[in-house]
């Protein structure tokens, strides 16, 4: 940490140690937002892709010769083997071919297609599919009457999926509230952002250089005050793990990147300065903002990037209006 003054200003800390011991005092013990739990819009709008083709398979529950209806319900409907896939698979990419692995007891190992994509369907077609349904356990449940409605079957698939993206909302919900604290910045003062910015994008709407030390680094947000670049990443973890680790190493590793390429390049080979006079004296910032209680059991790698970097908030920090100060001076 290179400015304990400037800490020391809005938080009322006299060293180093202080600084780190509010941040870790005040994590926050979650970020989850009402948006956190289920996208019940996604998931009604998966169930009703389907809704007219699972209602025709209604037909199959209880019935005695599932096997014998299962054939005639295809031989008169074969646009209803789009679905059988969506019962069972669920990769992500509404896949509807697959290559399965059906015996390997003999060393050997064997496979079969099964394409799903078919328009006009033969009876050999029509018996893999039912092979398909047996071998899944679809046959059962629905023979036994363990699903009573494919709709709502459909729903309550959609609503599990739902849930495997809350790891990806537990990080969208860190950005979104960083960014209420941004826009209120940025809409009263003279200063401009963007989200999810790359280099070339930065170069495009601020006309700032940015050295790149990877081609896919992309910033949460970036905050132009006319004077300054800052490149802002943001991350919240409610619980510990390697994860935690791997990242305060990179962002370590960035800031060294970014403060090296500012000293010693700011007005040759990274060019980040902008053309123009008034502005070839300025130049970038890397800020880190993260939280959450998975840091109280992983500080140290939080604590050697927050000696190291300039800039490393927590949400409460930015409640004291920390980030105002440092972008509006």
């Amino acid at each position: 940490m290179k400015n304990l003054t400037f800490y020391a200003d809005y938080l009322g800390c006299q060293t180093e140690d202080e600084v780190f011991q509010f941040l870790i005092g005040n994590l926050k013990p979650s970020n989850r937002l009402w948006t956190y739990f289920v996208n019940w819009e996604k998931v009604l709008d998966g169930a009703r892709e389907f809704e007219l083709a699972l209602n025709k398979l209604n037909y199959l529950i209880g019935k005695e010769d599932f096997d014998g209806e299962f054939r005639y319900l295809l031989k008169r409907n074969p646009d209803l083997v789009t679905a059988i896939p969506a019962l069972v698979v669920r990769d992500g990419n509404k896949s509807k071919k697959f290559k399965i692995l059906v015996d390997y007891k003999d060393k050997k190992l064997k496979y079969e297609d099964y394409d799903f994509t078919k328009k006009e369907l033969t009876d050999e077609d029509i018996e893999k599919y039912l092979t398909f349904v047996k071998c899944t356990g679809l046959k059962d449940l629905i023979s036994n009457r363990n699903i009573s409605n494919f709709v709502d079957y459909m729903i309550g698939v959609e609503a599990g999926l739902d849930s495997n993206g809350r790891k990806n909302r537990g990080g969208s919900a860190m950005e979104n509230i960083v960014d209420a604290f941004i826009q209120d910045l940025c809409n009263n003062n003279e200063a401009r952002y963007l989200k999810e910015a790359n280099a070339n994008k930065i170069k495009a709407t601020f006309g700032w250089n940015i050295p790149v030390d990877k081609s896919s680094r992309r910033y949460d947000f970036v905050i132009d005050n006319s004077k300054e670049i800052f490149l802002i990443e943001t991350n919240f973890y409610g619980g510990g793990g390697s994860k935690l680790k791997s990242t305060a190493g990179e962002f370590r590793n960035l800031s060294d990147f970014l403060k090296s390429a500012r000293k010693d390049l700011n007005q040759s080979i990274f060019e980040l300065h902008r053309t123009t006079p008034e502005h070839q004296d300025y130049g970038i910032n890397f800020v880190w903002i993260t939280d959450g209680k998975g840091w109280t059991t992983t500080q140290a790698p939080l604590r050697e990037t927050f000696d190291n970097n300039d800039y490393v908030f927590s949400l409460s920090m930015l409640e004291r209006g920390i980030l105002n100060h440092l972008i509006l001076g």
